[in-house]
């Protein structure tokens, strides 16, 4: 596990002035990556680092000659149009390069010239998906989600019995992975309501969001080689903001045998800052669960990750609709909650995923699945806090919701912030519903 060291510094402050007003996600204790080119411009796809409201140009600081010895590789590994070739160079050569960057943006340090002339505003930035993905697999790691879920599917066994003993998931569908400012249609799918004789093919009416955390894969494994619960964090790069959008009214028709198909495989969107593990490493927290449940078999479990394998990060989904938006008012909120609450951690994510033998590569996605806490103003997706759509949200302006509407905008944020430790943040994860086709 990444241990804390002078990059995590709460005394750090940084020579650009907009990392140190203890509001930005992105202070010099994050430095987060993205994959970025100015807005509406030719320009190659290239690696960033965001510091502040501006952006580290990658390429631009490499062929400056700003990084050498242990962080050029990694550098120039990061400069490219996709961060895969960064990830899959491991653990170690992220952090050289995290170094490098933390002692160059320092107050005072003497690569401030050139890396000044590096920087692009990120107001001028436009982003595209950080890694070339090429698997994605979503997992099902909230309790009180599936719980919750469970109850108006089957209120007398709302919790499936094999949700306690193993990790949850489904692969799913990367081509339709789309990054931040995201706009997708309506899907089409069969639906069929419980007193109908036959499905219908339509648009979706229950159109839904689904707040996650995605984790970004790092250094893979070889095919038949599983990766153990002590190795896991090793391969995890970092972690982004994930909306997997959902579409209610298809799936119950459709999951059974199989699980999930049309109703998911539509549109999911992440956030475009990558923050790396390194960087959560302040913001640890113990992983525990309900002495009453099963414990994770030996596999899933080690001390380390029974000591700090939860992270605590804060998650917030919010809603705007087209009234909103035509009256300047700001979105509202839908839920908040803690990734501390999910039922298993990232690294069973990883271990549990490579026990059979399969083979992770840089790049790939891991969903946590709906990131819902044990309250109801916790929970992550309208399916929950409308009870399947039969109490509809009251937003501020007197509409209401039970599902997205076309033109509904969902922002997700997430940041941490404990005592002792600089606050730092994922940036905004938005997307918007289109008409159907």
């Amino acid at each position: 596990m990444p241990l804390l060291n002078e990059t995590h510094d709460p005394g750090l402050t940084s020579w650009v002035a907009s990392a140190n007003d203890g509001r930005t996600d992105f202070p010099i204790q994050n430095l987060p990556f993205a994959v970025f080119r100015r807005q509406g411009s030719g320009e190659a796809w290239r690696g960033g680092v965001a510091i502040g409201d501006r952006i580290v140009d990658l390429a631009a600081a490499v062929a400056a000659g700003v990084f050498t010895d242990e962080a050029l590789a990694p550098a120039r590994a990061a400069a490219g149009s996709t961060l895969n070739d960064l990830m899959g160079l491991g653990p170690k050569s992220a952090s050289a390069l995290r170094h490098a960057l933390s002692k160059g943006l320092r107050t005072g340090a003497t690569e401030e010239a050139a890396l000044s002339a590096c920087l692009v505003p990120q107001a001028q930035a436009e982003y595209q998906v950080p890694a070339r993905i090429g698997d994605y697999t979503d997992f099902y790691t909230s309790v009180h989600h599936a719980t919750n879920i469970g109850k108006q599917f089957r209120p007398d066994n709302p919790l499936l019995p094999n949700y306690k003993w193993v990790p949850i998931g489904y692969h799913g569908r990367s081509s339709s992975i789309g990054v931040s400012g995201q706009s997708f249609r309506r899907p089409h799918g069969q639906a069929k309501a419980p007193d109908a004789d036959a499905p219908v093919v339509r648009p979706s009416q229950r159109m839904d969001i689904e707040l996650e955390m995605g984790v970004f894969i790092g250094a893979g494994n070889a095919l038949g080689e599983p990766v153990g619960i002590g190795e896991a964090e090793s391969r995890i790069f970092g972690l982004v903001l994930l909306n997997d959008w959902s579409a209610r009214d298809i799936q119950p028709w459709e999951y059974q045998p199989l699980g999930p198909f049309l109703a998911k495989n539509f549109a999911t969107t992440v956030s475009p800052w990558v923050v790396t593990l390194e960087a959560l490493a302040p913001f640890r927290a113990p992983f525990t669960r309900p002495e009453n449940d099963p414990q994770p078999l030996p596999y899933l479990s080690s001390d380390a990750n029974r000591a700090e394998g939860g992270l605590d990060i804060q998650l917030e989904a919010l809603i705007q609709t087209p009234v909103m938006r035509e009256q300047g008012a700001a979105p509202a909120r839908l839920a908040l909650t803690n990734y501390r609450h999910a039922y298993w951690t990232a690294a069973q994510m990883v271990t549990h995923h490579t026990v059979n033998g399969c083979n992770l590569q840089p790049g790939d996605l891991l969903g946590t699945g709906t990131l819902s806490g044990p309250t109801l103003d916790q929970a992550c997706a309208l399916i929950e806090l409308t009870c399947g759509g039969k109490h509809p949200i009251a937003l501020p302006n007197g509409e209401q919701r039970a599902w997205l509407e076309d033109g509904d905008t969902v922002v997700l944020r997430g940041w941490c912030e404990r005592p002792g430790a600089t606050r730092i943040g994922f940036g905004e994860c938005v997307g918007t519903v289109l008409p159907a086709v």
